[in-house]
Order: C-alpha cells, then sequence, then structure tokens
C-alpha cells in the first residue's frame, strides 16, 4: 500500500499558496490570517474526502478515520516561522492526510482510530507547541502568562482563532485513549544529505530554553557624551552577544546559543540607546549540559551589565527539556523504510517538534526526510519530491504496523 503520490503533491502545492511569498516560501505566523485560512483549507478538504474532521479547545485541526479503541496520532503544523519555508510542518500535515486517505481507499480495518492532526502555534510565534502540550496536558499558567510573543499577541491570536485562554486546558486527552503519535518532518539539517541516507530515524530531541534579557542604561547625546562616560546599554547587548558565541565554540561543544532579535530604544541615530531588549535561545541534547549553559550564559550576561554600568532584567520565556522518542516506534519506523527498499540513519533533532509533548503521554517518533543543503526556516528550503513521498510511505508503513500493534 502507497499513498497517491500525484493527489500529495497536489493538496501540497495548493497549500503552499496559502500565505506565499514572491521569493518562493510562505509567511504563516500562528493564528493570524493565512494560517488561518490554511487550517481552513486542512479540514475542508479533509471533509470532501469523506473524513470526519474536529476542532478541540487549542484549535488543534483534525481529520479522523475511525474505529473503536484507541487512537493513533499522525501529524504536525501549518503555522511557519515569519517569512518561512514551504516545507516545514506543512509536509508532515499533508502526509497525515494522505496516510489516512490511502487507508480509506484500500478499505482498511484498523483495531485503533487514525487522527490527521495539525497543532496549535508548534513555531513559538506566540507560546511554542501550545496546541501539543494542551493536548498533553503540559500547558501550565506561567507558560501562558509569560509567552514568548507576549501577553497581547497571545490574547489576539486566541481572539482570531475564536479561542478561550480558560479552555485551553479542555483539549487533554486521556493518555489511555492514545494509542502513540508519529510525526513525518523535513531535517532541517544537512545530516541524512551528508550521509546518503533517505531516511532519518528520530531518536531524541534536544531541549531548549529561551529568555528575554533587558539591559537598561542611560539615554544621552551620541555628539557630546564622551565614550568613556556612557551606560551605553546597547554595547552591554553586544558585548553578551560575542561572549555568548565565545563561550558556546570554545566550552560547549554541540550545543548551540543563538541571539535571534535585539530592539535598541529609543532607536535614533544621535542618541545613546537606553534600553536593549535581546531574545536569547540555546538548545543541549542533554539535561545536565542545558542546565550548566544556562548557569554560564546568563553570566556572562551579567558581566557584560556590570562592564558597561547598566542594569539587567532576565526573563525566562521558554523551556522545553531534552526529550528521548520511544524505542518501538524508532524500531517500527526503522522496518518500514527497510521494507521500501530505503536507507536509514538514526539521529536526534536539533530542532524542537510537537513529539517532544506528546513523548511524555504515549509511545512517540518521528521520521526525518532530507533538506536540501540543510536549509530550513527560510524560503530557499527545499526537499526532493521523491524524498517526501518515501516519507509518506514510511508513514504509512509504520503507521499500519503501530495501529496493528496498538502500542501502549
Amino acid at each position: 500500500m502507497h499513498v497517491d503520490a500525484d493527489l500529495l503533491r497536489a493538496d501540497f502545492d495548493t497549500l503552499a499558496e496559502i500565505g506565499a511569498t514572491s521569493d518562493g516560501g510562505v509567511n504563516r505566523p500562528s493564528l493570524g490570517e493565512s494560517h488561518l485560512a490554511a487550517r481552513t483549507w486542512f479540514l475542508e478538504r479533509a471533509a470532501a474526502a469523506g473524513l470526519e474532521t474536529r476542532v478541540d479547545a487549542a484549535g488543534n485541526h483534525s481529520a479522523v478515520l475511525p474505529a473503536r479503541g484507541s487512537t493513533l496520532l499522525l501529524g504536525s503544523h501549518l503555522d511557519s516561522v515569519p517569512s518561512g519555508g514551504r516545507f516545514d510542518g506543512a509536509l508532515g500535515v499533508v502526509a497525515a492526510l494522505h496516510v489516512l486517505l490511502a487507508l480509506k481507499k484500500a478499505a482498511a480495518e484498523l483495531p485503533v482510530s487514525l487522527e490527521a492532526i495539525d497543532f496549535t502555534d508548534e513555531e513559538g510565534t506566540l507560546v511554542g507547541l501550545l496546541g501539543s502540550e494542551a493536548l498533553a496536558g503540559t500547558l501550565t499558567p506561567e507558560t501562558l502568562a509569560s509567552p514568548r510573543g507576549g501577553r497581547e499577541a497571545l490574547l489576539a491570536g486566541l481572539e482570531r482563532a475564536g479561542l478561550e485562554e480558560r479552555g485551553l486546558a479542555a483539549a487533554r486527552r486521556d493518555p489511555r485513549s492514545l494509542a502513540g503519535y508519529l510525526e513525518l518532518h523535513i531535517e532541517q539539517g544537512p545530516v541524512l544529505e551528508r550521509a546518503g541516507a533517505q531516511i532519518g530515524v528520530v531518536t531524541s530531541i534536544v531541549g531548549a530554553r529561551s529568555f528575554s534579557l533587558v539591559f537598561r542604561g542611560e539615554a544621552g547625546h551620541a555628539g557630546t557624551t564622551p565614550m568613556n562616560l556612557r551606560r551605553d546599554a546597547g554595547l552591554a547587548a553586544a558585548d553578551f552577544a560575542v561572549a555568548a558565541e565565545e563561550l558556546v565554540v570554545r566550552d560547549f561543544a554541540g550545543c548551540v546559543a543563538t541571539i535571534g532579535h535585539v530592539e535598541l530604544e529609543p532607536g535614533a541615530y544621535n542618541v545613546i540607546p537606553r534600553t536593549a531588549r535581546v531574545a536569547l535561545e540555546f538548545r543541549s541534547a542533554g539535561a545536565l549540559t542545558l542546565g550548566e549553559l544556562e548557569a554560564s550564559l546568563l553570566a556572562r550576561a551579567r558581566s557584560a551589565a556590570a562592564r558597561r554600568g547598566v542594569e539587567l532584567e532576565i526573563a525566562p520565556v521558554g523551556r522545553w527539556e531534552p526529550t528521548p522518542l520511544d524505542p518501538a516506534v524508532c524500531d517500527a519506523i526503522e522496518r518500514a523504510a527497510g521494507a521500501l527498499g530505503l536507507l536509514s540513519l538514526r539521529l536526534h533533532s536539533g530542532a524542537g517538534h510537537d513529539a517532544q509533548a506528546l513523548a511524555s503521554v504515549t509511545p512517540a517518533g518521528m521520521i526525518f526526510v532530507p533538506s536540501v543543503g540543510g536549509v530550513s526556516h527560510d524560503p530557499r528550503e527545499l526537499t526532493a519530491w521523491e524524498d517526501c513521498v518515501n516519507g509518506a510511505n514510511v508513514l504509512l508503513g509504520a503507521a499500519l504496523e503501530l495501529a496493528g500493534r496498538r502500542v501502549h
């Protein structure tokens, strides 16, 4: 049994037109207009194919091939980073839908329901893993109180989607109702391409932590204030950025740290910056190392502030622990790839995914397909279509095995 490659391509291309940008990418930030339009397309496409459709209290959108017993979830997300690529998340949702369509066409009788799910806000425009954590029951009031994208953006997004913050917890599923979770995703890195492997079997997902850092100095005239008398918040932020890179490269091999956004106030040519707001994120595959990296990075930030005579405010805005994925599910993915004559490789994911949240409540696994040049979160993001079809068929094969085994 295989997915219909031509129909899969047609649906993928149709979806890619929603929020399309002139440079070949997509712009579908979570719960924005184009993202909501993509979700509407997903439900309408599923309903037109005769599948049941559902939307839960966290806005997760689902297509369901019902059966008695528990539910095997297949899916990913339709939101994108600002000006992102067409494949990230979207391939996993469309492939999950086509697994259901292939089984429906074959009139397959399975002991579990299959559900193709599009999770809300995976990319972190608002919170990050909002929908999958709500489903897993791990979305906390603390997370919602200080979301990555800010409270105003979160509340506005929920309103646009017709969701209520106080109702998000109602999306939680009883773990006993779940048979497992499978997610197909592009690798977003160069490992598979360099190894010549067609399928990645993800064994674990790195942990990540993010912080908002605010350096507060003193504004002044850029022409009349001597350099040695300045309390320049912008220079403190710059000092920290350089120190952070040097620290990770020298002392934390295999880890990464990123300063993804810097905002200076007042933000004028002729005014010394009074305030520098910095978005910091760092990742590690080991929980102990992640904690050590946090302590070291924040110490560097404090040192930079002290050296420049400015104050520093530190606020955590995201925390995801390193997550091992289920060994039995990894084995099923590997067998599905082997049955199709595809070369697979076991690897960890350096990017976060909804599988992190699901792994806490049900056996979870991920399938990677190669990213050309390792490019992702960019309009140049590309996966060869043959690899996309291979990934969808491995998803189908692994789903059939796990559904038959009724993993728990």
